[in-house]
């Protein structure tokens, strides 16, 4: 059956382009956010960018005077819908997340929208160069950031897990620039943080993971569960607190830490999905160069 229910008349508004996205938390604090729709006819796709990352593919209709967007991932279920003002203005909008969420949003039309940096990226606390972990990976082996494998060489860091979509959009993308550079000393590592500190359980399913993205870089079991507190402070205690997943570390040929990324512009984002990979592109190949 069609998703929501097609409109009798004919759509009078045009909702394709970029918006300046406001949520408003049940607290009444706001968080920014960027959407970018396509509409044909009455059908819209599209997705919304935030600063931990999209919400992948969006899809759905314009009724009325209502738009209608929504989303399931396997992970993530979303719906949001919002009174269209105009053809410059959401409003009255609500977004629903899961079975409970459930946030006031508004949009205004603005072509060069762009997401503000709102301190979810963790920072190197004072005195710390490096990063220096070590944990079990697939195959039960101990493996370390200074195992000689990774000497000399340019180090990406994914903290990820089997449960994140957006780590699932990274890591297809970071396994594909693997296999094409990891001859020119490019090496990666996924770090997972999972949802149980049951280290079997946590091997079947980065398993799957791994053989359904045919993952050729090491993915590293973290003896922590996903929702520890010290989740940071027990597997990379060097770096402020780890607020969002995917969050990407960049290591230069001489072991130090160059970057910290959070957040995934995945390929459901268009335009932000090749205007990434070409930032990350230009950053590699500063570090592959050194």
């Amino acid at each position: 059956k069609p998703r929501f229910a097609a409109s009798a008349l004919k759509p009078t508004h045009n909702l394709s382009g970029r918006w300046a996205v406001t949520f408003i938390r049940p607290n009444g604090t706001d968080r920014p956010a960027v959407a970018e729709f396509t509409q044909k006819g009455a059908s819209v796709v599209g997705t919304v960018l935030t600063p931990s990352g999209d919400y992948r593919y969006l899809e759905g209709s314009i009724k009325d005077d209502s738009l209608l967007i929504s989303v399931f991932d396997g992970s993530h279920s979303y719906l949001l819908v919002a009174r269209i003002a105009s053809n410059n203005n959401l409003a009255d909008g609500i977004f629903y997340a899961g079975a409970n969420g459930r946030e006031g949003w508004k949009a205004v039309r603005n072509s060069t929208a762009e997401l503000p940096d709102v301190g979810v990226t963790p920072q190197l606390k004072p005195g710390e160069e490096r990063l220096d972990f070590q944990f079990r990976d697939l195959d039960r082996n101990m493996v370390g950031l200074s195992d000689e494998r990774f000497q000399n060489k340019v180090v990406v860091i994914q903290l990820m897990g089997s449960w994140c979509p957006n780590c699932m959009d990274e890591t297809r993308f970071l396994n594909n620039y693997y296999k094409a550079n990891k001859k020119r000393g490019v090496e990666m590592i996924g770090l997972a943080y999972e949802y149980s500190t049951d280290y079997e359980r946590s091997r079947r399913s980065l398993s799957k993971f791994r053989d359904q993205f045919n993952v050729e870089y090491p993915l590293l079991i973290t003896p922590v569960w996903l929702n520890d507190t010290l989740r940071t402070e027990k597997t990379l205690p060097q770096i402020t607190p780890i607020k969002v997943f995917p969050t990407t570390i960049f290591i230069g040929k001489d072991g130090k830490v160059k970057k910290i990324e959070t957040g995934f512009v995945g390929p459901g984002t268009g335009i932000h999905h090749e205007k990434y990979k070409k930032e990350f592109e230009k950053f590699m190949e500063g570090l592959i160069r050194e």
